[in-house]
């Protein structure tokens, strides 16, 4: 059954706000993170007590007044979430709700998707998110940031070279996401997890998204009596509706929740990936565990009238290709074929090595393809008070590995030693003038993710309206885009998932 959840009605000690925020919740005294402390965290250390209420705790809580330097919008206008899959979207919904800001939303989603969508995001999986937070006094002087969290081959230890059918990555998104909501977030972490712990073990029903997915891969995948046994108990893959249940991913989503993310690298859950992983043909030495870290980085960022648009750095390559397409773009809209061309030499350039992404992006890279690309999927979020998060993640192949950890209910991430890693392609513009968001992107498509991030974040800046629907394939665009600006007026915000997919927006 795996730990119960959260007391909901336990109270949590409130703290002085954040420079630049003003918080309508409560913030448990464990969230007075350091930079120090936040390195124990990452490198082992348990998350916040179990005795923190989760994010529905702060039901009804009212939105508050807007620290200095950051204007709120109209009352009633609380975020907008935009998800590859429908009910990640209504869970990033229900934390916007419940007074989370985008930070939150984010990490609520991605770990929900890696119940709802396993084959493209997962706890054994991998990614990058940038995030925003307006105003000058807030983190980052109200400049975009990235949290890297990119897939890493495992190496393999020696004694397990003769087992190792099936390379795995490095299992950051746990880390990834706890970073995410460290820097950023302010709900505690734990009641994060709980949604994504309840559609695991409580069910829900098996999206087109996922079904999509399945249908490509069902055969080598169901070679695996643990992820038969979870998508296509009777034999054949599940259909679009039929109840998904994933009961021992619940019961290691409880784990964390309980005893923190520091448990699935260095501690008792550690050691069960490490043996499961094994048994799995993905072996993951215990120390290659402990030493896998996310990290921050500045983003590339490229200008657009008054604007800045913010893409995901390396070794996010997928945000170079969008920022070297978005370049044309913003000097001729029309040349689609030029920015196509451009997006897929500067990933290239970059794979092949010895250049910069500034010097990528100041010339003219040689025009070079890329390999099959494995899939990816991305998802953002908009708080009330301007916030911005735009991830992209994924397994490095449709479900990993195809296989999953014995007793801990997730799939391993394909080693992308094996499998060269996806273009992970994101994108935020924000008027640093005005302090305020603008709007938010994110691309995926093999190939075409990088294209797909720069198509959709030029129209939707020229147009004012979110503009899925031009991407070309095989790309595809999830787009948030506030006309007016955040702080602003957010009743000209608007989210919209790529038509041609699965997704969904929810907020407002």
């Amino acid at each position: 059954m795996g730990p119960p959840l959260p007391d909901r009605h336990k109270e949590a000690a409130t703290l002085p706000h954040r420079s630049g925020f003003r918080p309508a919740f409560p913030v448990p005294a464990a969230r007075r993170v350091g930079a120090f402390f936040l390195a124990l965290v990452l490198a082992g250390c348990s998350g916040t007590p179990a005795s923190a209420p989760p994010a529905s705790a702060a039901a009804g809580a009212g939105a508050g007044a807007g620290s200095p330097g950051v204007s709120l919008p109209a009352a009633g206008f609380e975020g907008l979430v935009v998800a590859p899959e429908p009910q990640a979207a209504l869970v990033g919904q229900q934390v916007l709700a419940d007074g989370g800001d985008a930070a939150d939303a984010a990490v609520a989603m991605g770990l929900a998707l890696s119940v709802t969508l396993p084959s493209r995001v997962g706890l054994g999986g991998a990614g990058a998110c940038l995030a925003f937070v307006p105003g000058p006094h807030a983190p980052d002087g109200g400049v975009p940031q990235a949290v890297l969290f990119t897939p890493q081959a495992a190496p393999i230890p020696p004694a397990d070279t003769a087992a190792a059918d099936r390379p795995a990555a490095l299992p950051l998104l746990p880390r990834g996401l706890y970073l995410l909501h460290a820097r950023y977030g302010h709900l505690p972490f734990e009641g994060l997890v709980a949604p994504a712990e309840e559609l695991a073990r409580f069910g829900t029903p098996a999206s087109r998204a996922l079904v999509r997915d399945l249908d490509v891969v069902a055969g080598p995948l169901f070679a695996d009596p643990a992820a038969r046994a979870v998508f296509g108990p009777d034999g054949r893959p599940i259909k679009v509706g039929a109840l998904l249940r994933e009961p021992e991913l619940a019961a290691t989503l409880g784990r964390i929740r309980v005893a923190g993310v520091g448990d699935f690298y260095q501690g008792a859950l550690a050691r069960l990936v490490v043996s499961g992983s094994a048994e799995a043909g993905g072996p993951i030495a215990a120390d290659a565990l402990r030493r896998a870290l996310p990290s921050l980085a500045a983003p590339l960022v490229v200008n657009f009238d008054h604007d800045r648009v913010a893409f995901l750095p390396p070794p996010a390559d997928g945000g170079l290709a969008a920022a070297a397409a978005f370049q044309t773009l913003a000097h001729d809209p029309r040349a689609l074929a030029q920015a196509a061309t451009r997006a897929l030499a500067a990933a290239a350039a970059w794979r092949q090595g010895g250049v910069t992404p500034q010097a990528v992006l100041a010339g003219s890279p040689a025009a070079a393809g890329l390999p099959p690309l494995p899939a990816s999927a991305t998802f953002l979020a908009v708080d009330r008070a301007g916030g911005a998060v735009a991830c992209a993640t994924t397994m490095d192949n449709l479900f990993g590995t195809g296989r999953m950890v014995p007793g801990l209910g997730f799939l391993l991430a394909a080693s992308p030693a094996r499998t060269p890693p996806p273009l992970l392609a994101a994108a935020l513009a924000w008027n640093p003038n005005l302090h305020a968001f603008r709007a938010a992107v994110g691309g995926s498509g093999q190939a075409g993710a990088g294209l797909a991030a720069a198509v959709a974040m030029d129209d939707t800046l020229r147009s004012g309206q979110p503009m899925p629907a031009v991407v070309p394939e095989p790309g595809r665009a999830n787009v948030i885009v506030c006309s007016r600006y955040l702080p602003g007026d957010g009743g000209v915000c608007s989210g919209v998932p790529d038509p041609r997919g699965d997704g969904l927006a929810a907020g407002g």
